[in-house]
């Protein structure tokens, strides 16, 4: 049965689809959660330290829990599932709008209990463990491709400043750098042109 809370009316739910509602803040250490005790109709606002989170909710009858989709959001959405919980996960644009006064882990736990029962509201659906370790894979990809080019870019420059000039491309540079670095034996000093060397040989064995 619902209950007034003393908010406005068009927010004063508390249940969907018979189950209560949790709006649960994660964070790194502790947890802030919102909720409505729907037989005293009192508003319940508690901090939960993160590895007493899954004990707190493995004594809770089937529930839906709002988290906003940050991150740790699919972990958590997918240990709560375990549990035979309902999770629902929300993009922040969705969740800002119901942040009021100052904003802390309390009123971001309200916003989101607020949110998750607004008609219409679209979610964010809950990754796979082997979705999110493949998402992995292709940022650390892309992350390295990154990091390669901008070390070529930076050995290019770097050796610019002393007159040395190469071709376009990779091939290039690799090519001609140690003939570069040897006709400048007389204008950098011995410790450069090794330190430069090794970004070369590091940069060719990962490649």
């Amino acid at each position: 049965m619902n209950r007034n809370t003393g908010m406005n009316a068009g927010q004063i739910i508390g249940t969907m689809n018979g189950m209560q509602v949790f709006g649960l803040d994660i964070a790194k250490h502790v947890f802030q959660l919102h909720t409505v005790n729907m037989g005293t109709g009192e508003i319940v606002n508690a901090q939960i330290k993160r590895a007493k989170v899954l004990a707190h909710f493995a004594n809770h009858a089937p529930c839906l829990v709002a988290i906003e989709a940050c991150g740790g959001a699919h972990h958590w959405a997918r240990e709560l599932s375990k549990l035979g919980h309902t999770v629902r996960l929300l993009h922040a644009k969705i969740v800002r709008p119901f942040v009021s006064g100052n904003k802390t882990d309390a009123t971001d736990a309200r916003a989101i209990w607020l949110a998750v029962q607004q008609p219409g509201v679209k979610f964010v659906g809950t990754k796979t463990a082997m979705h999110q370790a493949t998402l992995t894979l292709h940022r650390q990809r892309e992350l390295l491709m990154k990091i390669r080019i901008m070390q070529t870019n930076a050995l290019r420059s770097l050796l610019y400043e002393f007159g040395a000039t190469f071709a376009k491309g990779k091939r290039a540079l690799f090519k001609d750098i140690e003939a570069t670095l040897e006709g400048l034996a007389h204008t950098l000093p011995q410790l450069v042109r090794d330190s430069l060397r090794e970004q070369v040989v590091d940069r060719v064995c990962r490649h």
